[in-house]
């Protein structure tokens, strides 16, 4: 029987599959890592002394890992095109061209017009403020006031006494309501001139004397005179005070009307909405003005000539402020 020849002298017994000089594993089947590290008893390292089993953040920084070397201490953008997050204390503009957000407790005019005082709540009405626009308006344009004015007071005079002053009696009975209605179509018509200079001026446009009579919305300016006439009447008839009610709160009817080109139910009712949300400063200018106009009745009625288009102007520009509209410059 033949016998396995014996391995080579001083060579240790090979076990088969293996090469002739390969060393042997270690026990447990893994060889030792590479650099003569020893690896950690049963086969994991073990989790740091204290906090829970959880290895504690890296020192200084607050606690946060520290950035990467090199590029001052900053992270590199992300990739894909991404903007750098903005720095401390600044806002990056919105892309698309968008203006900047308006500064705080500030908003942008409304309709044209102006902004709200302080940036809350409805728009403030000073009656000092309006009576002061509507001097400095009509010191910058005089003639044209002046003009309409004594148009207005030659017109008047002449129809009153075209019709017997309207004198109501069984000889002239037809004649006085005859007067009556052409001296209505002659108020009412100088009311709509005195409203469109008015507001030309708050429009910016210094109106000329022909700007006065470019009529808009005729049709319903004499439907409102006439409904606010009627009402008038009838309140006087009660006793007075509820005529003035009535005035008061269809002070802006006709300018509704013209301004807004509404129908002469709607401007009615867009009055009484404005006047009555705002009677304290509105009462109050009402007040001014019919002070005014009696100091200008008391100098001889001269200066009605300068009373009559401040007051005008100053009612519109509360007007245009309460509504929100355009209120141009007194520069």
């Amino acid at each position: 029987m033949t016998q396995n020849p014996p391995p080579p002298g001083n060579e240790p017994n090979v076990p088969l599959g293996k090469n002739p000089g390969q060393p042997e594993p270690p026990q447990g089947g893994q060889y030792p890592p590479p650099g003569g590290y020893q690896p950690p008893q049963g086969g994991q390292y073990p989790p740091p002394q204290g906090g829970g089993g959880q290895y504690p953040p890296p020192q200084g920084g607050g606690g946060h890992y520290p950035p990467p070397q090199g590029g001052g201490g900053q992270y590199p953008p992300p990739q894909g095109g991404y903007q750098p997050p903005p720095q401390q204390g600044g806002y990056q503009p919105p892309q698309g061209g968008y203006p900047p957000p308006p500064p705080a407790g500030q908003y942008a005019p409304q309709g044209g017009g102006y902004p709200a005082a302080g940036g809350f709540g409805p728009p403030q009405l000073s009656v000092g403020a309006a009576i002061n626009y509507g001097w400095d308006k009509y010191k910058a344009n005089p003639g044209p006031w002046i003009a309409i004015c004594l148009l207005g007071f030659v017109v008047s005079v002449f129809v009153q006494f075209a019709f017997s002053g309207f004198s109501f009696n069984n000889d002239s009975l037809v004649l006085s309501l005859l007067g009556s209605l052409v001296s209505f179509v002659v108020s009412t018509l100088f009311k709509a001139a005195f409203t469109n200079g008015a507001l030309s001026e708050l429009d910016g446009q210094r109106p000329t004397f022909s700007a006065f009579f470019n009529f808009r919305n005729l049709s319903a300016v004499f439907i409102v005179a006439i409904i606010v006439g009627i009402a008038t009447v009838i309140g006087f008839i009660l006793l007075i005070i509820p005529g003035l009610i009535v005035m008061f709160l269809t002070w802006y009817a006709l300018t509704f009307a013209i301004d807004r080109d509404m129908d002469a139910v709607t401007a009615i009712k867009a009055s009484f909405e404005l006047t009555s949300k705002n009677v304290g400063p509105l009462f109050l200018l009402a007040l001014a003005c019919i002070g005014l106009n009696i100091v200008g009745a008391i100098l001889c009625g001269l200066g009605l000539l300068v009373t009559i288009p401040l007051t005008i102007i100053a009612s519109t520009y509360a007007y245009r402020v309460l509504t929100g509209g355009t209120v141009s410059p007194t520069a």
